[in-house]
């Protein structure tokens, strides 16, 4: 067997085992899962768009513990400010500017 397929297989195990650690916490949401996982393994993007109850932080949350993975979430209200997720620069008590990072480098 070439290791090509190994590799194939391999990832298909581990899919697999990822999809059933998800769905003990998830239920009856399998095709989300999937194309988020789908997003993730891509290296691609993923919006999920929904009325508030629908498990979206959930979901994601359940995929970064799983993975191992941190995670922060950003909640966009009308005032929200660009240095409100990218961090700014703050005066400290030595009168020097120190950057803090916002929850995007999570």
């Amino acid at each position: 067997m070439s290791s090509d397929v190994q590799k194939v297989e391999k990832f298909n195990q581990q899919y697999s085992a990822l999809q059933n650690e998800i769905s003990k916490v998830i239920v009856g949401q399998k095709e989300v899962i999937d194309a988020v996982l789908m997003a993730i393994f891509s290296k691609g993007h993923c919006l999920l768009v929904g009325v508030p109850g629908l498990a979206k932080t959930l979901l994601i949350k359940t995929i970064s513990d799983t993975l191992g993975l941190s995670f922060n979430r950003i909640q966009f209200t009308p005032d929200l400010m660009p240095s409100d997720i990218t961090g700014s620069e703050i005066l400290d008590e030595n009168r020097t500017f120190k950057f803090v990072k916002g929850p995007i480098f999570a």
